[in-house]
């Protein structure tokens, strides 16, 4: 027992030398903004930021992220950030990017690689941001796109997006007895993204922390465009407990409705393994209120569609080949 004791106090009091230093402990996004209790969205930008490091420029589309963290005369970004419209994120990023190439061939600024990075929710890129943001990949700057898509419009009222999942209610596509929620399936802007020829293209949540990292890191590393589409929960939209937030993301995954994967000049690969018997779709809407009017068959029929993108990525993933 005395062994016991001193072992542990020994690995307490020496703790760095026993684990490895995975995430910086330095904070670019702070404590103190306004989100609510249970965002996924916050959560993702503090990893985001932890893993792009100091030597960045946010551009941040109009949205929740933009609202919670500057009210005036505070602000929870030590990065520089910049806040504009919903349509002109990327369009703005891109010219930080131009931006900083011109300086750094004037000889004004080191020839060190300071990122431009532009994020949005999923109105602000799926919808009104998707032109400047097509535009900016298919022009090739030097920068990285992510879409927090917590697929509604949340901070207006909960409108639907292209971003919203077939039949969740919202307050523009509600729930009744002759529609039943939202009529259109969800948007894939992270294969219309692939389509573009982007160096790298890849999707995350913040419920697997070290792989949305990773794939930040790996996308700052790239010269050229890169886009990351990252699914955050939503209590307040999708009416979940907030204490949900982590094993929402979870499930997501668990059920093959949100792989977790990355395609690096045209080649797809799984980064985070699924089960090889996934849960049932009904695991994950349940937990929301947004689902809470489907009947059996409705959810059968998210599962046979489910199934069928599953289906459809491990095919790319089997016989996909490098544009290199």
């Amino acid at each position: 027992m005395t062994t016991v004791k001193k072992y542990t106090k020994s690995v307490v009091e020496n703790f760095d030398l026993y684990a490895p230093k995975l995430v910086s402990k330095e904070e670019f996004f702070n404590a103190g903004h306004r989100a609510c209790q249970g965002c996924g969205e916050a959560l993702a930008i503090r990893l985001m930021c932890k893993a792009l490091g100091k030597d960045t420029v946010i551009t941040n589309a109009t949205g929740c992220m933009e609202v919670i963290s500057s009210l005036y005369p505070t602000t929870a970004w030590t990065l520089p950030w910049i806040h504009v419209a919903f349509p002109n994120a990327a369009a703005v990023a891109s010219g930080v990017e131009a931006g900083l190439r011109a300086l750094r061939r004037k000889g004004k600024i080191a020839d060190r690689r300071v990122k431009s990075v532009a994020i949005g929710g999923d109105g602000g890129t799926m919808d009104i941001g998707f032109q400047a943001l097509s535009g900016a990949m298919e022009r090739g700057h030097d920068m990285l796109y992510v879409c927090f898509d917590n697929e509604a419009y949340m901070n207006t009222g909960i409108q639907r997006s292209s971003g919203t999942p077939f039949l969740a209610s919202t307050t523009t596509a509600p729930a009744g007895k002759k529609i039943p929620g939202n009529q259109v399936w969800k948007k894939n802007l992270a294969e219309i993204m692939v389509q573009h020829n982007l160096p790298y293209v890849a999707t995350a949540s913040p419920s697997y922390p070290l792989d949305f990292m990773n794939k930040v890191k790996k996308a700052r590393r790239v010269k050229g465009p890169s886009y990351i589409h990252c699914l955050v929960t939503c209590p307040t939209g999708w009416r979940s407990a907030s204490e949900t937030c982590i094993k929402l993301g979870r499930l997501a995954l668990e059920t093959g409705i949100f792989p977790l994967y990355e395609v690096e000049n045209g080649v797809y690969k799984l980064t985070v393994e699924i089960p090889e018997k996934r849960r049932p779709v009904e695991d994950y809407l349940k937990l929301q209120g947004r689902f809470r009017h489907l009947t059996p068959d409705q959810m059968q029929v998210i599962q046979a569609r489910v199934d069928l993108e599953f289906k459809k990525l491990q095919n790319k993933i089997d016989h996909s080949v490098s544009w290199v």
